[in-house]
């Protein structure tokens, strides 16, 4: 998600003959001889029937009250009337409009980036690749995900829209669905386990006929992170972590149960609010943070600042954390796009093998002693 506030803070079959082509039941639901393509993501299931898919997303935003079913076919394929009610898409699709930061990795790791037509507030994308494409006029602007340029997304006409949602209402995309445009929504940013975020290229995959190439994307992700995983398991100390900062009166840091928290404590940490319940962010005072986390070993900031002078010129009283004393502060904010784009924002949440191997530098340098931080930098 690329707005602030998304920073601190996305199927039985009936087998009637044995060795005949399974379809669905009258119903649209999936048997259990089909497997699901996905192992971690929770809120998306793909099951393949040949010639067609069927792509469920379920939970798309917190507290979802309806799953979105979506059928992705191949030319003369033949989808059964049962799914006929569903959102259908010919695949391999051609052109794509995405509407969050966290879609454009996908893209670009499976070289598709040049069938992006349209994206909400450019400014936001890191890319070097896609920043090219932009450059060329190749990508339109088209607003930003609360008053998104219809008329220009319509002109576009792109094969599919990429949307999320943060609730039930979302009369945009109903709009836009209206005038003819296929609409999928995405719930990346909802997964709360680093696998399961990264996992969502496979649903980009599926688009684009690149499903194999999807899945080897993943698996060496996968394996990178459980290497990493591993290796974090050696660590003799477990540091203490605070986390987030001072946003307009407010320390914005991640509950226990985010995804945050969760590669904090896979990295071999002890990040001091790990028991707090919940997967969004808290929101505390300063005093309550300074109580807690005088004496933390490591800070890790939001990537609002890049340097400890940056830091102190915003509140003076950051100066009162031994971390802070000992420069044991640390930040995301050192990549960024050519228009102010922060790069973890964007490729973070597709690359959590990376944001491990970086957290595990961070705290526990005598594992990883020729490994240089991508993410993240001490700052000066």
């Amino acid at each position: 998600m690329h707005s602030f506030s998304s920073k601190i803070v996305l199927f039985a079959l009936l087998i009637f003959v044995v060795g005949c082509k399974k379809e669905p039941d009258q119903a649209g639901v999936i048997h259990a001889d089909i497997k699901n393509e996905i192992k971690y993501a929770s809120g998306l299931a793909i099951f393949e029937y040949g010639d067609y898919s069927i792509v469920k997303v379920s939970n798309p935003w917190p507290n979802a009250s309806k799953d979105y079913t979506y059928i992705l076919k191949e030319k003369g394929a033949i989808v059964p009337d049962s799914l006929s009610q569903f959102t259908t898409i010919q695949v391999p699709i051609k052109s794509i409009v995405v509407t969050s930061t966290t879609h454009i990795p996908s893209l670009e790791m499976l070289e598709v980036e040049n069938t992006l037509v349209g994206f909400p507030n450019l400014d936001y994308i890191s890319s070097e690749k896609v920043r090219a494409l932009i450059d060329a006029g190749k990508v339109k602007e088209l607003g930003n995900n609360q008053t998104l340029n219809t008329e220009v997304i319509i002109d576009v006409a792109p094969d599919v829209f990429i949307g999320y949602g943060i609730d039930n209402k979302n009369p945009t995309l109903d709009n836009l669905e209206k005038s003819g445009l296929k609409i999928m929504l995405n719930g990346d940013w909802n997964e709360q386990t680093p696998l399961g975020k990264a996992e969502w290229i496979k649903f980009f995959g599926y688009l684009y006929d690149l499903d194999e190439k999807a899945d080897q994307i993943f698996s060496d992700i996968e394996k990178e992170y459980n290497t990493t995983l591993a290796l974090a398991k050696k660590a003799t100390s477990k540091p203490t972590i605070l986390a987030g900062d001072m946003f307009e009166g407010t320390w914005y840091l991640p509950k226990g149960g985010s995804w945050g928290s969760l590669l904090l404590a896979q990295a071999g940490g002890n990040y001091l609010w790990s028991d707090s319940e919940g997967t969004g962010s808290l929101s505390l005072s300063f005093e309550t943070v300074l109580e807690k986390a005088k004496d933390a070993d490591f800070w890790i900031t939001s990537g609002q600042f890049s340097s400890l002078k940056e830091m102190t010129d915003a509140n003076t009283h950051y100066s009162q954390f031994k971390a802070f004393k000992n420069k044991n502060v640390y930040a995301f904010s050192g990549k960024k796009g050519k228009t102010g784009g922060i790069l973890y924002y964007e490729l973070a949440p597709n690359r959590p093998d990376i944001v491990l191997k970086d957290i595990v530098k961070t705290l526990h340098p005598e594992l990883l002693p020729n490994y240089k931080s991508f993410f993240f930098e001490k700052l000066k």
